[in-house]
């Protein structure tokens, strides 16, 4: 919100809400799938063929479950005693080519929007992979030690539902979601601290899935028990095809929700939105004087490790 010189209120376009908060830096980003599936990371729907062709399931068994991967994963868990040729099968092929990444404008905007954090809950490793290729130093955090190292300055990339480098770390049964739902682990408890004071971006996620909603809901719960929900930071989702429905329950949750503008196509319209803000963000004004960022040299937290980490062996 912002004031004429008459002294009336002149409401910000969404956009431009969005744009300067990222460029006060007072803005995360909250990615989901369809980022990665946009330089070709399998679908979910290829993790659920996997596993019904694993647990020799016919495909009706999926008729009554809403392709809840989560579901298979835990009756996985049953059978096979261990996820561990799971973990090991989905880090094989949760892989895309270094070059595809380089060359996606999508992680480069998200690269050069500088958000401080990056939250994520895809277990692939393309956003680290984007930092590096564009020669950026960053955080990864997947546990509570890595909060404690993480060096300051950097884009923190918090893996919301795990990486492959930490097995303990992966949200994939039914089981890992149920607990996630308490909200209570060191990463929960991180991200409602972001969340308080921070405008938030979501960007890849589909309104269908309960986890999301479920996260967006406690979000808004924890602003309505505050006592002073009137000054949360106003947040966006950015959907390529809204309806009113979800419009209607994300505005009930504070959240606006951004949509292509114009006919932009579908598959270029999450790029479009960045695009648009960055060059918003060059259009406003800054401090008189705006200090240089200072040179950050990287660190083993700040650069993604070539080493992986033990593992444990499958069965």
């Amino acid at each position: 919100m912002k004031y004429s010189k008459s002294g009336a209120e002149v409401r910000l376009a969404p956009r431009d809400v969005l744009a300067r908060a990222i460029k006060e830096r007072h803005a995360i980003l909250f990615v989901g799938a369809g980022v990665s599936m946009s330089v070709g990371l399998p679908s979910w729907q290829t993790l659920i063929d996997h596993l019904l062709d694993e647990l020799e399931l016919d495909r009706s068994t999926m008729d009554d479950m809403r392709e809840s991967y989560q579901m298979l994963a835990e009756y996985y868990r049953l059978k096979q005693g261990s996820m561990g040729p799971l973990r090991s099968w989905m880090d094989r092929t949760w892989k895309v080519a270094c070059d595809r990444v380089a060359t996606s404008e999508l992680h480069r905007l998200i690269v050069e929007l500088d958000f401080p954090a990056i939250y994520t809950t895809n277990y692939d490793r393309n956003l680290e992979t984007a930092f590096e290729v564009h020669h950026r130093p960053y955080a990864k955090i997947t546990n509570a030690k890595e909060i404690a190292d993480a060096p300051e300055g950097v884009t923190q990339i918090i893996k919301f539902h795990g990486d492959f480098d930490d097995d303990d770390s992966l949200v994939l049964t039914e089981t890992d979601f149920f607990n996630r739902l308490s909200f209570d682990s060191p990463l929960d408890i991180k991200f409602r601290a972001d969340a308080l004071g921070r405008t938030i971006l979501f960007i890849g996620y589909s309104m269908s899935d309960p986890n999301i909603r479920l996260l967006l809901h406690r979000i808004w719960e924890i602003w309505e028990k505050s006592g002073r929900k009137e000054d949360r930071p106003r947040s966006f989702v950015f959907m390529p095809s809204p309806n009113p429905v979800q419009e209607a329950l994300l505005a009930r949750w504070g959240m606006t929700l951004l949509a292509p503008e114009g006919d932009t196509p579908v598959d270029d319209a999450l790029v479009a939105l960045l695009r648009d803000v960055q060059a918003r963000i060059r259009t406003l004004p800054g401090p008189a004087t705006e200090p240089a960022r200072k040179e950050i040299k990287p660190s083993r937290a700040s650069v993604a490790p070539t080493r992986r980490s033990h593992r444990r062996k499958p069965g």
